[in-house]
């Protein structure tokens, strides 16, 4: 099994890019929040993970996110290695992005009153608007698999 689901805050604003065949690229790197205990007690520290989206994802992480912006990351593992201009073999572990969520309004962390429900981008399922846990014409099953009926609630 290879999965990783990760949170945090974009170190910089991300950069669209464009691959020989047309494929959309975004690569970011995630800071992570770490709380080690040191002689002195806990110590605050980060953890920095590079993660690379592609495609609808990528366009969307390029378009909506900038640096400081707190996200959450579904995703795998991916190890690749490559030759440096100087001749070095240099091998990277990164995150590749199926799913990113962001997890806070768009503009909370620049001041901006707008506000907007967390969405979800990657593998092609784009939620636009909240779900309505309202059950359809036809469906019998409680809202979200629960049991609202008023029967054995305590209020």
């Amino acid at each position: 099994m290879n999965r990783v689901v990760i949170v945090g805050r974009l170190t910089k604003d991300p950069e669209l890019k464009k691959t020989a065949s047309g494929s959309s690229v975004v690569s970011f790197t995630l800071a992570v929040d770490s709380t080690r205990r040191g002689p002195n007690g806990s110590e605050k520290s980060a953890c920095f993970f590079p993660v690379t989206a592609w495609n609808a994802t990528a366009e969307n992480v390029a378009r909506y996110m900038k640096k400081g912006s707190k996200v959450g990351v579904d995703g795998r593992l991916n190890q690749r290695s490559y030759q440096a201009k100087d001749g070095r073999n240099v091998s990277v572990i990164e995150i590749i992005a199926e799913q990113v969520e962001f997890l806070e309004p768009r503009g909370a962390n620049s001041g901006s009153s707008y506000s907007e429900p967390s969405r979800t981008y990657g593998n092609s399922s784009v939620s636009s608007t909240p779900v309505d846990p309202e059950p359809k014409d036809g469906d019998d099953s409680p809202a979200g698999g629960i049991d609202t009926t008023d029967d054995g609630l305590p209020f």
